[in-house]
């Protein structure tokens, strides 16, 4: 089995933008699948086709037989399955990192001179960086969530139709180029059921905390809109209030209409003042007798 530490890495990240019942899922995950896989199941299922053995010399027989018996190996199997059902969640890390990013930029232009004015406040993220899941955040959060329950189910289905929970010891085969029906046996089945029982209960744990996890997003939501309603104005952290900020051009305008009216104060004042001296001059002037 090949090395889980870059699909392990890039997991890890994705603890810092999830919720508390993200972090359980995320731990089920390395510890009771990536784990055990790695550590215990390999070396169970490591002599699967070497001792699959059936009563018969005919050549070909047996690789038939173990092809019909079991399609695609149980390790194989549940490596897809891991990679499946983390794909959506490296979706929605990606989309993380991109609100991120592009708000650190948002940040950045508020923190130049007069950006306040014309760059908007960053919405999801604060400045230490830590996320909070809401409006689009939200919708890809639940998105990844619902494709991973489809491929979760799809995977314990898919796991049923192909050969069963449980692993019998012996198996009848009557396929070509087999002379006749053939029994082949296989090695340590009982221990192979307990390794696929369990697998298959981390598997439905893993459902079950998708599932609580919607809800629990859900529940969240709508009291986030609760206590927005109770607020005056209904004014919230996912609503705040719309300020409009000036325009560059309205903001030139106010100022030449400022400095016209600023004019037309000092004209009017030293017209006046003017007036006022002519007047005063015609007072001092005697009339001729």
């Amino acid at each position: 089995m090949g090395d889980w530490g870059f699909l392990s890495s890039l997991l890890d990240k994705v603890q810092s933008h999830s919720t508390v019942i993200g972090k359980i899922w995320m731990t089920v995950l390395f510890l009771f699948r990536i784990m055990v896989l790695g550590a215990g199941a390999e070396s169970v299922w490591g002599d699967e086709q070497s001792d699959f053995i059936c009563n018969t010399k005919q050549p070909g027989c047996e690789n038939v037989c173990y092809d019909h018996a079991f399609p695609i190996s149980h390790i194989r199997f549940w490596v897809l399955q891991i990679i499946f059902v983390s794909t959506p969640t490296l979706v929605y890390l990606g989309h993380a990192m991109h609100v991120i990013h592009r708000e650190n930029k948002i940040r950045q232009k508020r923190a130049s001179p007069g950006g306040t004015l014309y760059a908007k406040a960053p919405k999801y993220t604060d400045a230490k960086g830590n996320v909070t899941i809401k409006g689009n955040l939200l919708g890809s959060y639940l998105t990844q969530l619902f494709f991973k329950i489809l491929i979760e189910a799809a995977f314990i289905v898919g796991q049923y139709y192909l050969y069963g929970f449980i692993m019998v010891p012996m198996f009848p085969c009557s396929r070509a180029p087999c002379p006749f029906t053939v029994e082949c046996y296989m090695s340590r089945p009982t221990e192979k059921t307990i390794f696929i029982i369990f697998m298959l209960v981390v598997a439905c744990v893993s459902l079950v905390l998708n599932v609580a996890e919607i809800f629990y997003l859900l529940c969240t939501r709508c009291k986030r809109s609760k206590r927005s309603k109770k607020r005056p104005g209904g004014n919230s952290v996912e609503n705040p209030i719309q300020l409009k900020w000036p325009s560059q051009a309205d903001a030139i305008k106010d100022n030449e209409k400022n400095l016209d009216k600023e004019i037309e104060k000092n004209l009017d004042k030293e017209i006046s003042q003017s007036l006022g001296g002519i007047r005063d001059g015609a007072k001092e002037e005697k009339p001729l007798l």
